[in-house]
């Protein structure tokens, strides 16, 4: 990893465990604020499982998919074309991710999740920071997959 990816990398973690760290400390589980009527809240919740509470309670599960997950992003990493910075940030950002909730998985067993969108009127699943730094890293890589598809030479942009 280049000292950008590092540092996008370390500062996705901390921005993951700083905001789970506050909403924690300052709401009890099961709280709701609403910041933009109809729209935004955050609201405390805990995720025993993964996405819409997927898999629900099956912890060993979790810590084995996690560790298995962890090996396959550092292999794709490492075996990443040099000028695929797209792949390369997506991969960051999903290790970065994974690892947030892994150490909320690890800790309490349970993943702190807060983010609360409703978005033409359906209420989507409360998400976190580690959540955020998943989607768009599947969603780099996934665009850098379109232009090497369609382009050829794969997704080049400036460092």
């Amino acid at each position: 990893m280049n000292f950008k990816q590092i540092l996008l990398f370390i500062s996705i973690l901390f921005a993951d465990q700083i905001t789970k760290w506050a909403i924690d400390f300052n709401m009890m589980l099961g709280d709701s604020i609403t910041i933009i009527p109809n729209f935004f809240r955050i609201t405390y919740l805990h995720n025993t499982g993964a996405a819409w509470s997927m898999f629900d309670g099956k912890l060993g599960f979790f810590f084995v998919i996690t560790i298995i997950a962890i090996i396959l992003m550092i292999y794709f990493y490492r075996n990443t074309e040099k000028h695929d910075y797209l792949t390369q940030y997506g991969l960051v950002l999903m290790m970065a991710g994974t690892i947030g909730n892994f150490i909320d998985r690890t800790a309490f067993h349970y993943v702190r999740d807060f983010l609360d969108f409703i978005i033409f009127g359906y209420d989507f699943p409360v998400f976190n920071v580690a959540d955020m730094a998943l989607c768009i890293g599947v969603f780099l890589i996934l665009v850098s997959v379109f232009f090497e598809q369609y382009y050829g030479g794969g997704s080049t942009c400036e460092k």
